[in-house]
């Protein structure tokens, strides 16, 4: 008897091998992901910092200049301008596309005779091909032959804009572009979040005599606090990161009226092989998604108290 029971294990062994197993499992399945994580994101952003400091132009030894690219980056006259148009791209496209995408969530969140052919027109230029976007809105937005132009000066406009090829329209042009390639996707962010609000608050609301924008107001609006969050999040990196459509579209032209930091970046790196300085400025671009998204999470934080 005693020796059945020095070999039976305790239920503590027991409990601790099971609680080993389950951590060897965990461990299992996130460590590709930290992994891949390390070598894909995490051992490039710190080379990043480091080449940053560097005067390393891919073909010789990497020599330490400390902060003297920051210094010329921000003594650059075309650094500065980048700097400018990122915000003045960033800002009203953040407005307009969450604005948009909201509006035709609420209005494609019932049941309705070709309620997906609606929602997948709506989607549809977010998976098209940037390029055939480019080519398509340039010609749209022709000076001489365009439509939209054409549409203008039947409403009497004399002197229609010269979108693209205008150094004060060409960036206008780009975030209307922008805002109609985008809104489709965050559209269906908001309706995954629209879908989650109990239908009986609406019905409640509706009994108490609640018209459609109280309800929106104190039911829509507040349920949507955590999608809207995540959104605002997402497109606000995208929005300063944004590079192939302007590349695409104006190549930062006319002159550097388009130009922002993403391009900067392409142009110092690839095309005249200055990758420290570069680098500098893609930090500085990693500063400022980092300083904006920390003011949103702040200000989340706030609001949900």
């Amino acid at each position: 008897m005693s020796a059945t029971t020095a070999t039976t294990p305790t239920a503590k062994s027991r409990k601790n091998a099971l609680r080993r197993r389950n951590t060897l499992l965990g461990w299992s399945f996130i460590l590709p992901n930290f992994i891949g994580f390390a070598l894909i994101t995490m051992v490039p952003i710190v080379a990043l910092f480091y080449i940053s400091f560097t005067d390393w132009n891919a073909f010789g030894n990497a020599g330490w200049v400390g902060f003297e690219n920051y210094a010329d980056l921000f003594g650059n006259r075309n650094f500065r301008i980048a700097l400018v148009n990122t915000f003045y791209y960033a800002i009203p496209h953040i407005l307009l596309t969450g604005v948009i995408s909201l509006a035709l969530a609420v209005l494609l969140n019932r049941k309705m005779r070709g309620i997906a052919f609606f929602r997948t027109a709506a989607f549809f230029p977010y998976i098209t091909s940037i390029v055939a976007i480019a080519i398509v809105w340039n010609l749209l937005f022709s000076p001489d032959y365009g439509p939209i132009n054409q549409i203008l000066g039947v409403f009497g406009v004399d002197n229609p804009p010269g979108w693209t090829t205008s150094a004060d329209w060409s960036m206008p042009a780009v975030i209307i572009v922008g805002t109609w390639r985008e809104m489709g996707y965050y559209m269906l962010l908001f309706l995954a979040g629209l879908q989650t609000i109990p239908h009986e608050l609406y019905e409640a609301a509706t009994l108490d005599g609640a018209g459609k924008w109280k309800q929106f107001l104190h039911i829509t609006w507040p349920g949507l606090r955590p999608t809207t969050f995540f959104i605002m999040v997402m497109l606000t990196i995208g929005s300063f990161k944004v590079f192939d459509l302007i590349l695409v579209m104006t190549d930062g032209g006319p002159g550097t009226s388009t130009l922002v930091i993403s391009q900067y970046i392409y142009q110092q790196g690839i095309e005249n092989n200055k990758f420290g300085y570069s680098s500098a400025a893609a930090v500085v671009l990693f500063f400022i998604c980092l300083a904006v998204t920390l003011v949103q999470f702040a200000v989340n934080r706030r609001n949900e108290r």
